[in-house]
């Protein structure tokens, strides 16, 4: 079966790379490169968008009277972290990888320039977004939105761990909810479905760019996915 997908935007939480540990669990990290290994010997770009909540979560900065603004830088540079420490794992893995920061870490990693991206991504490098979008009160979700556009990736892989995609409700709290099959952005938000941020899906509402979320705990979903299997949710406007 010929790959339905030529690039996509990975999107991984922080809490993905936390695992059962307090940061970082070596058994999540390799799974995560298991998963962009396999789709990218299969010929697909790769392009990932990490968040930073195994470090730092916004909700913090209030409880600990930060400044919401400053609370959101802190959450950017956790984001640099994770991007490092991924760029680390995956080329002691044989993977080459760029982080690209919108803001300014220059002794750290590349600032985000689009074209460069771009370039990376056709010599078959992986690049790693950091740093968010440059300004606080955007969550990674806008992040992966923004940066699949301006890639002109075909899709978002936004994998979760032990679920298998939206549902009607919170399959943990509700056993009668039902797995959504494919869905359009509109609905998302006519819904108040929570897969992702208002201010990502509208980034979306008028894109070619499809969504499809489904169980990342085997890695094999992955590379169902981008073969074109209807694995999960598929969120789009087509």
């Amino acid at each position: 079966m010929e790959n339905q997908y030529h690039r996509i935007l990975l999107k991984i939480s922080g809490e993905a790379l936390k695992g059962h540990s307090d940061i970082y669990d070596s058994e999540f990290l390799e799974k995560i490169y298991d998963i962009v290994s396999r789709i990218q010997k299969m010929g697909t770009e790769v392009a990932i968008v990490v968040g930073g909540g195994n470090i730092w979560r916004g909700n913090m900065a209030s409880s600990l009277g930060i400044e919401h603004t400053i609370g959101d830088y802190m959450g950017m540079m956790a984001t640099v972290m994770n991007a490092m420490c991924l760029q680390s794992y995956f080329e002691n893995h044989g993977l080459v990888t760029r982080v690209m920061s919108a803001i300014p870490v220059n002794q750290c990693c590349e600032p985000y320039i689009r074209r460069k991206a771009i370039r990376h991504l056709e010599k078959k490098r992986v690049v790693i977004f950091a740093g968010g979008i440059g300004s606080p009160f955007f969550t990674t979700d806008t992040t992966a939105a923004l940066r699949a556009k301006e890639i002109c990736a075909d899709g978002i892989f936004m994998g979760k761990n032990g679920v298998e995609g939206i549902y009607t409700d919170d399959p943990r709290k509700n056993p009668d909810a039902k797995l959504i099959k494919k869905i359009s952005y509109q609905d998302i938000l006519a819904k108040g479905l929570k897969i992702m941020d208002n201010t990502a899906v509208g980034l979306l509402v008028d894109s070619e760019v499809d969504v499809r979320v489904f169980n990342m705990n085997d890695p094999e979903n992955a590379v169902r996915v981008v073969k074109g299997e209807e694995l999960g949710t598929l969120v789009t406007n087509k």
